[in-house]
């Protein structure tokens, strides 16, 4: 059972990766509190942990602010995390128990799962879990602390400029199972293969959002 600081951390977190909370706005505690139906202790911790992940910035006797997130911003959490992720990945093919592997297969079945595919809010909550996962079984707290703020950055980018969400999730979902797989059967070099082109992608996906932007054909 989760407690109202980590259901108050989920929502906020939401809201932010999929825009209700725009980019740009300045928010009060009081909003926020309306907003969850939650306490002003539950949405204060929050929002510490989510200004130390730089998803807000805490601005005293103004209000919380939710930064913008450009591309330039996406590509240089992209090259920290194709290098934790790659290493991550390497780790958890070796350190991985039984249990986690469970999880992690049956979260690649998910990711394949064409349902998912129709809900953009599900899927988020699907991928962190897949993160999660997988920065668990290197058994390494540090790995974990590292890469799960870039992880959900990243994810917030993602979702905020996905154009067709069924191409892209299924794009993203068969790209993640893979790593996951790799990682099952133990196999380092292909966990840490998949783990690198899921970073291609992303960088990719990253760089087609300013061929597309207004004013870039020039």
């Amino acid at each position: 059972m989760k407690n109202k600081s980590e259901l108050a951390y989920n929502f906020l977190e939401q809201l932010i990766t999929f825009r209700e909370l725009k980019p740009g706005t300045m928010v009060s505690e009081s909003q926020l509190m309306e907003q969850t139906e939650l306490g002003r202790t539950p949405i204060r911790e929050a929002l510490q942990k989510l200004a130390a992940e730089k998803m807000v910035e805490i601005h005293p006797r103004k209000g919380i602010l939710i930064p913008l997130m450009s591309v330039e911003v996406q590509l240089k959490l992209l090259e920290v995390r194709r290098t934790l992720e790659e290493q991550a990945v390497r780790f958890a093919a070796h350190r991985s128990t039984v249990v986690q592997k469970e999880e992690m297969l049956q979260l690649a079945e998910q990711l394949l799962d064409e349902n998912l595919y129709g809900d953009p809010r599900q899927y988020g909550e699907t991928l962190k879990k897949v993160h999660r996962a997988v920065a668990e079984s290197t058994q390494n707290e540090y790995i974990t602390m590292a890469i799960l703020p870039l992880q959900g950055l990243s994810r917030r980018f993602w979702f905020a400029h996905i154009q067709s969400f069924k191409r892209e999730l299924r794009i993203a979902g068969e790209l993640h199972s893979a790593t996951l797989k790799a990682i099952c059967h133990g196999d380092e070099s292909k966990a840490a293969e998949a783990s690198l082109a899921v970073n291609d992608y992303l960088t990719e996906f990253a760089y087609h959002t300013i061929r597309r932007s207004p004013g870039s054909a020039r």
